[in-house]
């Protein structure tokens, strides 16, 4: 083998290794998916809490399941900013959903995220409905996630509101 082929078989595995490195790598960011929506909260964590929760009940829907790694972590004698995920659902919605499509039925419950500030306030996070179902390309499932759009900006703005 020649010093050329040896020199050109180096080259070509290096740029192969690096194109698998790059193919690889995860790009990692904090901006938010397209469709979420965050609102700023002039209230504490617990306070928020309280108050998403009498949110979802006036507006009929039903809290189906809760999870905190803050209050996990507390649990075990660690200490970090409040986070708790809401997952925020109603039966009649639910049938209406599987009825346009089974498939869309991983997405239910739809998540409410409520994160403590490091000023005291809390933030609101959650992804229109009409961003999670889009996807799946059905015109029923699309008009039932634009009346869960009003529905959550509603808890969110009652939520919120000073």
């Amino acid at each position: 083998m020649t010093t050329m082929t040896i020199s050109i078989r180096l080259h070509v595995s290096l740029l192969l290794l690096g194109m698998l490195l790059m193919a690889t790598t995860q790009v990692v960011s904090d901006t938010p998916l397209s469709g979420t929506v965050t609102l700023r909260s002039p209230h504490a964590f617990d306070a928020l809490a309280s108050r998403v929760e009498q949110a979802i009940n006036k507006h009929q829907m039903g809290l189906v399941a809760q999870a905190s790694a803050s209050r996990g972590a507390a649990q075990r004698g660690v200490k970090i900013p409040g986070n708790l995920v809401l997952m925020v659902f109603r039966n009649d919605y639910a049938v209406r959903m599987l009825n346009a499509s089974v498939a869309a039925g991983i997405e239910a419950p739809l998540r409410l995220y409520l994160t403590e500030n490091s000023d005291g306030t809390s933030s609101l996070t959650y992804r229109l409905p009409s961003t999670v179902f889009a996807p799946y390309g059905n015109r029923d499932l699309d008009a039932l996630a634009k009346e869960l759009d009003a529905v959550f900006e509603a808890i969110g703005a009652d939520a919120t509101r000073p």
